[in-house]
């Protein structure tokens, strides 16, 4: 999958896009889906409903049996651009986590860069599914001048109780329209905009280091599905209570 370039001085600001990560057919039956549901609740943030932070109608997959197949489809188009993520950023993967693979006549090898780059697909895939797990989805709709998410944020905030979103280690967007203009998704430290495309992926880390707002689109309604890729919960990790 193709990616966004680096930075202007060569350095890499771990902002990845990958075009067609979603078809413009499942796109658009997407947004007429979402359109046509019925369901939506004015979007929330950490604090609740908040509009003068977040002015959005959503709608979340998690509690929508019939989405089902939507989830599936969306956290597979997500899981194909993690992988290509992680050939890219080694890190993200083992630097958190002290992880070994098998080596020949049943040695174990500590897990480097340069052994996760070498992995195939099938091997990869399942170090992926044993360290991290989706999270929930939302579809959100911004309204052509006046939604958008201007508050300068981040994806980390401490007030579960059971601590979930402290797991988010990446956040991630599909944007499903376009056609508009603005609305981008803004980068504070990184100083770059990225512009919505229909069907491209977006993932970047979901600290502080990436404060980011959604900007206000204009000549017509932003759409997007949004979520975390979040680290599986210690006792899945590590066994015990």
């Amino acid at each position: 999958m193709p990616t966004a370039p680096d930075a202007a001085d060569g350095s890499p600001d771990f902002i990845e896009t990958y075009p067609d990560a979603l078809t413009a057919a499942q796109c658009a039956a997407l947004v007429e889906r979402f359109a046509a549901s019925g369901k939506t609740r004015p979007g929330r943030v950490g604090g609740g409903v908040l509009p003068e932070l977040k002015d959005s109608q959503d709608l979340a997959l998690s509690e929508q049996a019939d989405w089902r197949d939507a989830e599936a489809l969306l956290n597979q188009a997500v899981f194909r651009g993690l992988l290509a993520y992680l050939r890219r950023y080694p890190h993200v993967l083992i630097a958190p986590l002290m992880l070994e693979v098998p080596g020949p006549g049943g040695t174990r090898h500590r897990l480097t860069p340069e052994r996760l780059r070498a992995m195939n697909d099938d091997a990869l895939s399942s170090m992926a599914e044993m360290v991290f797990r989706p999270g929930a989805i939302n579809l959100q709709r911004y309204s052509a001048g006046r939604g958008g998410y201007p508050y300068w944020h981040c994806e980390l905030y401490p007030r579960d109780p059971r601590a979930d979103t402290l797991h988010r280690h990446l956040l991630w967007t599909i944007y499903l329209n376009d056609g508009f203009t603005e609305g981008e998704t803004e980068f504070l430290h990184q100083r770059r905009k990225i512009v919505p495309r229909a069907g491209t992926l977006l993932l970047a880390p979901a600290s502080f280091t990436h404060t980011h707002r959604g900007n206000r689109p204009q000549g017509g309604d932003k759409i997007i599905a949004t979520s975390w890729v979040l680290f599986q919960r210690a006792e899945q990790l590590f066994g015990g209570s």
